[in-house]
């Protein structure tokens, strides 16, 4: 039977050259596994000064590294300018995306995207009304059918893992203000983790929300350090199913 893989998630890590030895100390304290998943905001404003400083800390890192975009990544919009910075050093950015990997004879997938806004129930932003906020909601609906395809490509992978920035459901909101959850997410990508059933979901963005949730029998990690108020969760996935380390 093949051994448990561990993996080390976090997001909202914001690098910048101010935090280079911050982010530095948070990588090397990392020992003995197989995995680290990024759940977006790699830097603090998304400028490619602040992504080379992630980019130098991954080019050293044993362990691969993979990685979603955030909200704050986006913030300078030089994207075109950050994904090569962070390839170069070996990160496999997910933009959107999936990917497969084996370890000691088990696989892994990885379904990952940025996610986007929308609401929840009773706040959900509709297919309507002036053209910028129905390009709101085909940005969204884009995002879905990201983590469908992702899911479906990683269908027959041992262990399956869904990396995103924004929240999937309010159970991982609780702690922020209700009047702002649907500028952190939308439930809209629910759907298709409830239908393929992911071994876990991993998101950061609502920095004052709840570590721990749900969609169905999928449990959802808010990832967000200032939520786990740690540099990084380490679990397992085995053949018991999640251990948190």
């Amino acid at each position: 039977m093949a051994r448990p893989i561990r993996i080390a998630a976090a997001g909202d890590i914001h690098c910048s050259p101010e935090s280079r030895e911050r982010v530095e100390e948070a990588f090397a304290r990392i020992a003995g596994v197989d995995l680290i998943l990024l759940a977006g905001d790699l830097t603090t404003h998304g400028e490619p000064d602040q992504a080379a400083v992630l980019a130098d800390i991954c080019r050293s890192a044993k362990p691969r590294v993979v990685a979603v975009l955030g909200n704050h990544d986006w913030h300078a919009n030089r994207i075109d300018e950050l994904v090569p910075l962070l390839e170069d050093a070996g990160v496999t950015m997910l933009d959107p995306g999936w990917m497969t990997c084996e370890v000691d004879g088990a696989s892994v997938g990885v379904a990952g995207t940025k996610g986007f806004v929308g609401g929840f129930p009773d706040s959900q932003l509709p297919d309507f009304g002036e053209p910028i906020l129905r390009q709101v909601y085909r940005d969204t609906t884009a995002e879905v059918e990201a983590i469908a395809n992702g899911l479906q490509a990683i269908e027959g992978c041992d262990h399956r893992v869904v990396l995103l920035h924004y929240a999937p459901t309010t159970t991982t909101l609780e702690g922020e203000p209700r009047v702002i959850w649907a500028f952190l997410g939308t439930d809209r990508m629910a759907s298709p983790i409830g239908e393929h059933r992911p071994d876990v979901v991993l998101h950061g963005h609502a920095h004052r929300g709840t570590f721990e949730g749900e969609i169905g029998e999928v449990p959802v990690y808010n990832v967000a350090v200032e939520v786990m108020r740690r540099d990084f969760f380490v679990f397992e996935l085995g053949a018991e199913g999640l251990r948190a380390i």
